[in-house]
């Protein structure tokens, strides 16, 4: 087909008894069709390999598979929702706007099922078993079809998950922009958006030590122009927030680690990413994603407590806000409930990737949440926060190994999305009871005095704390009422 549009495009605009004849021409449409003659010989001549060959699919990707609706709660249809109603109205605000939920592209469209002890097991029926640039943009069609059945209005992305790797940093780049400018127009014609990009920077060996922590002057800066590239894609589709997860950043032994270096090194990495999202205009929150361990044995990012005082030491805390994953949060040690708590009270809660890992393993699963009592404890926190926009519910979760149907990607991001509105649901009974936060006022009310009031403002100083205490009889201390608060929030679900 090329060979043949070049032919044309030599007669047609080569030649010089045709070009004249052309000039001449009173016949207005032969002329524009003479004219697009020659603009397709040349995009066929020139880019067939780039943006005018198509990917080799036909027609949809999810066929059989409607737009998934609400149908409440006696629906036994497992394609739609019984609880998540994206128009209702729960405390003044939508539902679609308290969650701005959000699919992973790595998990959803480059996750196989394979795991450390076993081979892949899912074949996606548009999957050709290559990462080619075709194929990354066969994938990126697929996307957009599933967001939209799903009634999503967000992606995420990581740079390496939607385009191929190159050779060199200038063919990754090339790559990126090419599958970029495809998620670009469709993003155009279905109204939907980037809530939050980031760079790869785990999987490639030349990260083996991490990236903005490296031992390796060459591998620090490979970060920083990747990190660049990531953002500047990253703004050019509009997104809303960009994330750092330092899945590396850190170390397997203090014994080879320079410890307070590394940790400078990535404070300047940090600093300089600022300085470049000022450059380039890019108006989207930066956010930190915290993780304790896995795949290296101490990540600088631990948890949102230990992330928050990085971000003080090094001046950062006007320009970060925290991503709390809760499966992070429980290898942490702590609940997800605690995780974002400490990211609200600090004024840095920027994100949520809603997630959950099994209690029986001791690693990172992935998994949807579908606990309602932490969904409805996430969801007393965020509405405290008023929202988290321009942050949003991202589901960072994946299919378990041995589902393989094409419906079970619907399924299980119904079950997702349902799980937490109906945790939302559920901590708007509790707010509109009261009856909790009255409990935890009464908890508290021996400091709602003149002297309660000295301390919390700072004005007590030992010595009048002891000169009131001398006064004061032996304390009385009341009951936690730690049973009548689990019966409370029980009642709600």
């Amino acid at each position: 087909m090329t060979f043949i549009w070049l032919i044309v495009v030599t007669l047609i605009c080569n030649n010089s008894f045709i070009c004249l004849a052309l000039k001449s021409m009173k016949m207005k449409a032969l002329k524009i069709l003479l004219l697009l003659v020659c603009l397709k010989a040349f995009c066929y001549a020139v880019q067939a390999s780039k943006t005018c060959d198509s990917d080799g699919w036909e027609g949809e990707f999810f066929t059989g598979i409607p737009k998934i609706k609400y149908e409440g709660r006696s629906s036994k249809n497992p394609l739609a929702f019984k609880w998540y109603n994206a128009e209702e109205e729960v405390l003044g605000k939508k539902m679609k706007d308290w969650f701005r939920f959000s699919v992973a592209f790595w998990h959803t469209f480059r996750g196989t099922g394979g795991d450390p002890f076993g081979a892949p097991t899912k074949n996606w029926p548009w999957e050709d078993g290559t990462n080619s640039l075709k194929m990354a943009k066969r994938r990126m069609r697929a996307n957009f079809e599933f967001i939209d059945k799903l009634g999503v209005d967000f992606w995420c992305f990581h740079d390496r998950d939607i385009a191929p790797d190159g050779q060199t940093l200038e063919e990754a780049n090339e790559n990126l922009d090419e599958v970029v400018a495809l998620a670009k127009d469709l993003q155009s014609k279905s109204n939907k958006k980037v809530l939050w990009g980031t760079a790869q920077l785990f999987m490639h060996s030349r990260y083996m030590h991490g990236g903005a922590t490296s031992s390796e002057l060459q591998v620090y800066a490979y970060a920083a122009a990747q990190v660049k590239k990531a953002m500047e894609v990253t703004h050019y589709l509009g997104g809303e927030n960009y994330v750092f997860w330092g899945g590396r950043e850190g170390y397997q032994s203090l014994l080879n680690t320079d410890m307070e270096r590394e940790l400078n090194h990535l404070g300047t990495f940090l600093h300089a990413a600022v300085r470049h999202k000022k450059k380039i205009g890019f108006n989207g929150t930066l956010l930190i994603e915290p993780k304790p361990q896995e795949p290296t044995k101490h990540q600088y990012d631990w948890d949102a407590a230990t992330t928050a005082n990085f971000l003080r030491k090094y001046g950062l805390t006007e320009e970060f806000k925290l991503n709390i994953e809760c499966n992070h949060a429980t290898l942490s040690g702590h609940s997800c409930h605690h995780e974002i708590e400490t990211a609200r009270i600090n004024g840095m809660l920027g994100n949520i990737d809603a997630n959950t890992g099994d209690p029986q393993v001791g690693w990172d699963t992935d998994q949807f949440l579908i606990d309602i009592p932490e969904a409805t404890m996430i969801m007393l926190s965020v509405i405290k926060n008023g929202g988290i926009a321009p942050g949003g519910f991202n589901f960072d979760a994946k299919l378990r190994r041995e589902s393989i149907d094409v419906e079970d990607l619907f399924i299980a991001h119904i079950v997702g999305m349902d799980t937490m509105a109906r945790g939302l649901k559920n901590a708007a009974k509790l707010i509109e009871d009261g009856s909790l936060a009255e409990l935890v006022r009464k908890r508290y009310q021996s400091f709602d005095t003149n002297l309660g009031a000295q301390i919390e403002n700072g004005e007590a100083d030992f010595e009048l704390l002891e000169k009131k205490v001398k006064e004061m009889d032996e304390p009385k201390v009341a009951s936690a009422k730690q049973e009548l608060a689990e019966l409370i929030f029980q009642s709600a679900m």
